[in-house]
């Protein structure tokens, strides 16, 4: 069984996403900087890709963890991430 783990480590964050060949973005015409994701393969028509200190700018004046998996319940890597609400996943742990 996979173990999910939550951080707020910036370098951690950028080091999985490039890792797995990901790259920072957040969805199209979304207000207050937008809503992020992390966009692997080729790339979204939904999703613009940021810069990742912009990236990280959203992600601090949001208060999200990042929440991931690091391998799959095979061994290889795992891709399996979200964006959750620091507070709500503190009162959950």
């Amino acid at each position: 069984m996979t173990k999910s783990k939550t951080t707020t480590d910036h370098e951690h964050i950028r080091a999985w996403v490039e890792a797995r060949k990901g790259r920072p973005a957040r969805v199209k015409g979304t207000a207050n900087g937008g809503l992020l994701r992390i966009d692997f393969g080729a790339p979204d028509e939904n999703l613009e890709q940021i810069p990742w200190e912009e990236f990280f700018e959203i992600f601090d004046r949001n208060k999200l963890d990042f929440l991931y998996q690091d391998k799959t319940s095979s061994g290889d890597p795992s891709r399996f991430n979200k964006f959750v609400d620091r507070k709500q996943e503190r009162r959950s742990s």
